[in-house]
């Protein structure tokens, strides 16, 4: 086993920890904030439904991965090593990049880190060239789909649920609303392990690829078992971990919601999400999430949400992929001329 390949698969572990630990609360946010859940409870539900979101999801339906391993080539050149080097340097630049965005408080995605992440290591291999465009173009339909139907749908749902429960007692709804939220958020933990566990694994396939381990079949890998099982444990561990700093981030600065509003901005993610998720579309949960939120409050009126903090996170979503993929870029040239 190459040296290349222990650094990358100990990277794609790493990334895919973290990103159980700070993205999976986001789908258990507004159940804690709305009282749905307790928090120690949410968190639980989320590391199990993170896991079988994760193994599940990619034994029966792997399109998200396959996205992933295809969106760019590490071929250029030829040169094994060198694809090797570069797979390595763009999962260390998303590190490097999450970090930085830590130091100076500004909220991130991995799911963009991850892409801006190989796009960068892969073009200061081979170019431009090294992109594919067919593959790429689902990156800009899911932050299309993740924005316009996430708060398109949180801001219908919410105005339907108002208009169908105007003359039901508030005591039935909100026992509809609680069981429904609970539900709700279950399902976002899922859709969030099958969304960003299969793109870590499409990650960790491509180290496989290029170390001779594996072999493409059609358009994408046959990902084996044990690969599902590695990285939703994983991702599971990573979600245990995960802390009130985020619930409160996303479920109660934004905007504060009642429980009819938490079901709608949960249902509108789930159905995003999975959608998202059947076509192979990569899209960020923490945006998918975020804008249902916003939809839902805006659905109230538009001082609802504190556009303050959606500027911090919009912010953070446009300089994601220029800035990540900059130092994936160098990162990847260094690498290569040093190893």
């Amino acid at each position: 086993m190459s040296i290349a390949l222990v650094v990358t698969v100990v990277l794609v572990m790493g990334v895919i920890f973290v990103n159980g630990w700070t993205d999976a609360p986001n789908a258990i946010a507004t159940a804690v904030s709305t009282r749905v859940l307790k928090p120690n409870v949410a968190i639980w539900i989320a590391v199990a439904m993170n896991f079988l979101g994760a193994l599940v999801m990619t034994y029966f339906n792997s399109q998200v991965a396959e996205t992933i391993s295809n969106i760019v080539s590490f071929e250029g050149g030829g040169n094994i090593q060198a694809s090797q080097v570069a797979l390595a340097a763009s999962l260390f630049s998303i590190v490097v990049w999450s970090v930085a965005a830590w130091y100076f408080g500004i909220p991130t995605s991995e799911s963009h880190a991850l892409i801006a992440g190989l796009t960068g290591s892969a073009m200061a291999l081979g170019g431009i060239g090294a992109v594919n465009g067919q593959e790429w173009i689902k990156v800009l339909i899911g932050l299309v789909v993740s924005t316009v139907f996430g708060f398109g749908g949180g801001y219908l749902i919410t105005k339907l649920i108002v208009l169908i429960f105007t003359n039901v007692r508030r005591r039935t709804a909100n026992k509809f609303f609680t069981i429904g939220q609970a539900t709700a958020a279950a399902a976002n933990a899922f859709l969030h392990g099958a969304q960003d566990g299969q793109k870590f694994m499409g990650v960790f396939m491509l180290g496989l690829f290029y170390n001779g381990l594996a072999e493409k079949s059609g358009n994408g890998f046959v990902i084996p078992i044990w690969v599902m099982a590695l990285c939703s444990l994983t991702m599971g561990f990573g979600t245990s971990v995960g802390g009130m700093k985020i619930i409160k981030s996303v479920g109660m600065d934004m905007v504060k919601l009642e429980r009819y509003q938490g079901f709608s901005a949960d249902l509108s993610a789930a159905i995003c999400l999975f959608a998202a998720s059947i076509f192979g579309i990569p899209v960020s949960t923490t945006h998918t999430k975020t804008t249902a939120i916003m939809g839902v409050g805006a659905s109230r009126r538009l001082s609802s949400v504190d556009w303050r903090i959606v500027k911090e996170m919009v912010f953070a979503w446009v300089m994601t992929f220029p800035g990540c993929g900059l130092i994936a870029f160098v990162m990847a040239k260094l690498f290569i001329a040093i190893f």
